[in-house]
């Protein structure tokens, strides 16, 4: 993909969806970066599931920590590794509460020295919950991105590196969701539905079929 393409191609997206959103539900930055944290190998339909129940009873650093982690693994049960993901988030919610006055910090290694937060989910948090021109690379993201030919890389950190390089300025902050919902509806896995794609003319693999 050349840089006119690439060009052509966010601004395709972009007029398809002038304003693209998380599909995760939140109210405040930590219910983003809770919601995000227990978002790993699960669905976004399945965490905001139990969220909605969770964020009602316990929205806040302190309020989660009241819960105990009996509390908050039974409302979060409906999640895969729910177990894992209640003691990371109750040791997050402490180092919030002890450190950062219960709130969440802005900074990407006060965010990655979170318990059960890497750079993938402090990428998340800084885009979605602070507007910060990141990328963070989910399966979504790493198989457009190789299949469409806007930034190969053989690793997760390679593809978001090429992607800063390439993405233009403008369309840095929506870039991230984009990507997730075209290879989460589109550009899916198993079946790449080339027909039905408005960046075909710009892709890769479909400038390459028939």
């Amino acid at each position: 993909m050349n840089d006119a393409q690439v060009l052509h191609f966010f601004q395709t997206l972009r007029t398809a969806n002038p304003s693209p959103q998380t599909e995760l539900e939140y109210s405040s930055v930590f219910e983003c970066l809770a919601a995000v944290l227990l978002s790993a190998q699960a669905t976004d339909v399945g965490v905001n599931k139990a969220t909605r129940k969770l964020f009602a009873r316990a929205n806040t650093p302190a309020k989660i920590l009241a819960l105990g982690e009996e509390g908050l693994a039974d409302a979060i049960k409906t999640i895969g590794l729910y177990r894992n993901k209640a003691r990371n988030l109750l040791s997050t919610c402490r180092i919030l509460v002890e450190q950062h006055g219960g709130q969440v910090p802005r900074s990407r290694e006060a965010l990655e020295a979170l318990p059960g937060v890497g750079r993938k989910t402090a990428n998340v948090v800084l885009n979605v919950a602070f507007g910060e021109p990141t990328m963070a690379v989910d399966t979504h993201i790493f198989r457009v991105s190789n299949r469409t030919g806007l930034a190969p890389g053989k690793t997760p950190l390679a593809v978001e590196q090429g992607l800063l390089r390439r993405v233009p300025a403008e369309f840095m902050v929506d870039a991230h969701h984009w990507l997730i919902l075209h290879g989460r509806y589109v550009c899916q896995a198993r079946r790449p539905m080339c027909e039905r794609c408005s960046v075909r003319v710009d892709c890769d693999l479909g400038r390459s079929l028939p």
